[in-house]
Parts: C-alpha cells; sequence; structure tokens
C-alpha cells in the first residue's frame, strides 16, 4: 500500500477569523537572545478593565469588525504569568457573547503560545479543563538541549530545557496534533536536523520551524541551512516520518514564481492591544517589540479604532513594497516576511520597504526543499510500481 504523506494541522478557520491578540504582560521569565521582543519588564500588565474595555468595543461594532469568527489570542513576555487575569478574560468574553447573541460565541477560539515553564502547574491546567473545547496552546521547545539552551536561557544565564520538557508529555496528552514553534539564528543552524529529529522523539508530530526575520546573517549561513536541510530531508525519508510527521521547512508550496499579488503578513488585518489599551495592527508594532522606532497606536479602548490610520496597511501587497527582483523571482512563493521588522529596519518611517535579509537563506531551503521532494517521489515509486 502506498504510504500516506502527513500534512501539518490547519490553522483554525485560516484567513477567515479575525485575530485579536492581548498582550496581557510584558515580562517573562526568559531573556532569549534571539527574541524580537527587546523591551520585556514586569511593570507593564493589563487590567481587566482595560481587557473588558475593548472586548466591548469589539462585540458592540459588528459594523468594524464583521468577520463570522474570531481567535481570541493571549500573549507576552509569558502569558502564563498572567493566568488568573487570561481565565477572567476569557469568562467574560463567553459571557458578553452570551448576552449579545453575538455569532462569536459559536465560533470562536482561545489561543496561548507559552514557553511552557508553568504548564503543569494548578491554575493552568484548570482554565485548560474548562476551556478544553475552544482552545489551543502552543509550547515552544526549540529542539536538543544544547539548540534550546542556546538561546532560551533565564536572565541568570542558566538553560531553561528541563523545565520546559517536563511538561511536555502533558501537553501532548492534551493537545496530541498541536504544533511547536522552533526558531533559528545564525549560531544554531548546525543543530537544525538533529533538533527537529529530537522533538519527533519527544512525540511531537508536527514542528513549525523558521529563521528570524532580523538582519543577523552571515556570509555561508545559507550553505549551513541547506546541508542541514538535506540532511534532515534524508533522515525523514529513511526513517519514513513523512507518515505521520511534518516539518514546515518542507513544503510543495514554495519555490515558484508568484502569480498573485498578496500581501505574505496580515498587519492591518488583525488587532493587538496592549496593557494600555492601545490597539496596533499586529504585536510587532507595540512599543516593547520595536527597537530603532516607535509606531503610533491605530486606536485605543476608550477611543476606538482609528480607521485612517489602518489605510496604509489595507494597500499593501507584493508590488507596493518589494523590489523588482523579488517579483520577478523564479522561486517568490514561500518568501516570507514581516511588517513589523519591515518598519524597524526601513530607511525611513515607512511600511512599504520589504526588508530581503532572508533572500539566500530562503533559497537555500527552497533547494532543499525540491531535493526533499524529488528524493520522496523515488523512496515512493517503487511502491506504486508493485502494486
Amino acid at each position: 500500500m502506498e504510504k500516506t504523506i502527513a500534512r501539518a494541522p490547519a490553522v483554525w478557520q485560516e484567513s477567515i477569523a479575525k485575530t485579536v491578540t492581548f498582550v496581557v504582560t510584558e515580562d517573562c521569565q526568559l531573556r532569549c537572545r534571539y527574541c524580537y521582543l527587546v523591551g520585556k519588564n514586569s511593570r507593564n500588565r493589563m487590567s481587566f478593565d482595560t481587557a473588558k474595555r475593548s472586548i466591548d468595543y469589539l462585540v458592540e461594532n459588528p459594523d468594524l469588525f464583521p468577520e463570522r469568527s474570531i481567535v481570541w489570542d493571549f500573549i507576552g513576555g509569558e502569558p502564563f504569568l498572567e493566568i488568573d487575569l487570561i481565565d477572567e478574560i476569557c469568562e467574560y468574553i463567553k459571557e458578553k457573547l452570551s448576552r449579545e447573541k453575538h455569532p462569536w460565541l459559536d465560533s470562536h477560539r482561545f489561543s496561548l503560545t507559552t514557553n511552557g515553564i508553568l504548564y503543569g502547574s494548578e491554575k493552568v491546567q484548570d482554565f485548560i479543563r474548562r476551556n478544553r473545547p475552544d482552545l489551543s496552546i502552543g509550547v515552544t521547545i526549540d529542539g536538543t538541549p544544547r539548540k534550546h539552551n542556546m538561546h532560551r536561557i533565564y536572565p541568570s544565564g542558566k538553560g531553561s530545557y528541563d523545565d520546559t520538557a517536563r511538561n511536555i508529555p502533558l501537553w501532548l496528552e492534551q493537545f496530541p496534533v498541536a504544533a511547536t514553534k522552533v526558531t533559528v539564528a545564525s549560531d544554531d543552524l548546525p543543530f537544525i536536523r538533529e533538533s527537529v529529529l529530537h522533538l519527533y522523539g519527544l512525540g511531537i508530530k508536527h514542528v513549525s520551524i523558521n529563521v528570524v526575520f532580523e538582519d543577523v546573517w552571515k556570509d555561508g549561513d545559507d550553505a549551513i541551512l541547506e546541508d542541514e536541510l538535506v540532511g534532515l530531508a534524508d533522515a525523514i525519508i529513511d526513517g519514513e516520518f513523512f507518515t505521520d510527521h511534518t516539518c514546515s521547512f518542507f513544503s510543495e508550496t514554495i519555490g515558484r514564481p508568484r502569480t498573485d499579488n498578496n500581501n505574505w503578513c496580515g498587519a492591518g488585518r488583525m488587532l493587538a492591544i496592549d496593557p494600555r489599551g492601545d490597539f496596533y495592527p499586529c504585536h510587532r508594532f507595540t512599543p516593547f517589540s520595536l527597537v530603532n522606532r516607535k509606531f503610533p497606536p491605530v486606536g485605543n479602548c476608550f477611543e476606538g479604532l482609528d480607521r485612517n490610520r489602518l489605510r496604509p496597511f489595507l494597500a499593501l501587497d507584493l508590488v507596493s513594497q518589494s523590489r523588482p527582483e523579488c517579483i520577478d523571482c523564479e522561486v517568490a512563493t514561500g518568501c516570507a516576511w514581516c511588517q513589523g521588522a519591515n518598519y524597524d529596519c526601513a530607511e525611513t518611517g515607512t511600511i512599504y520597504q520589504r526588508a530581503t535579509h532572508l533572500c539566500r537563506m530562503h533559497k537555500a531551503r527552497v533547494r532543499a526543499n525540491n531535493y526533499y521532494w524529488h528524493r520522496l517521489e523515488g523512496a515512493r515509486r517503487p511502491t506504486r510500481e508493485a502494486q
């Protein structure tokens, strides 16, 4: 019988749902070396009143927010540092939606991404038990202890692998098809292959992995990435992991010319709310996410959304922000960018200047991706011919 290829779990409602992100705290136990959240602090946390005002505004203005589904996303810092607040917010959301007979009542998700350190705590587990049908939780673990502890460290410099890994079995028991998010920077490129296989060994079947958007890449990094991914491709095929495991570095949709003019990023179509109640087009535009410049809010929970400030984001597309060589690139599909990172490193304060730090890294990924699918087809062909 021909072996099937595993597909990563689909994002709930994909682009149909409105994503609203609450930055409930700017604090975190860790100080990850590659983290784009450069302004972590223990001072700024969201109050329940700020969250309540924001929810009321969203629910009571269906003309501004006409989507039939919504993802209520909670981030930090580390969101589980504010589990009591998150619990109170979620209970209010359900109560408000029921009272208003809002369509989101039957079509919503609560989503959190966590470093996993507090996952097994009594309060977190109680929250999960009461919200499980409408809940999505991702735990970030970077791979082997060596790779994970290179970046995901406490302020003291101590690695956090053991404190995260101890909660992985419980997380997988509760969310068996969940994906972990792995981040790769320049210095840990040589550990991609062993790290993905290590995560498979922990029982994680879906690994979402990406390189950082910032300008950290050195000459030769693209060759290291390609070599690691070719080795990973061999391991996945030889070990037949492709039947029930996925890795986002390998995709059938990347490495082709672009035939559309869509923007990669969803900034402006989602909404982020910081602890002060200010609205932003994405959490990457909040003050503690930017290094080189500030971005003015597009509204707040007291006065509402200023749609004129959002207008530039709604006009973003491939052509309006890309160089000709990017528009005409033969392997353009799958080449990602982050609007917040673009803005932070632009020569002027514009969202229309696309950063191209990842160009060589994307092309290396495409070459390895082509190798993967070519080898996989060859590995499957004898099975077909024998039928």
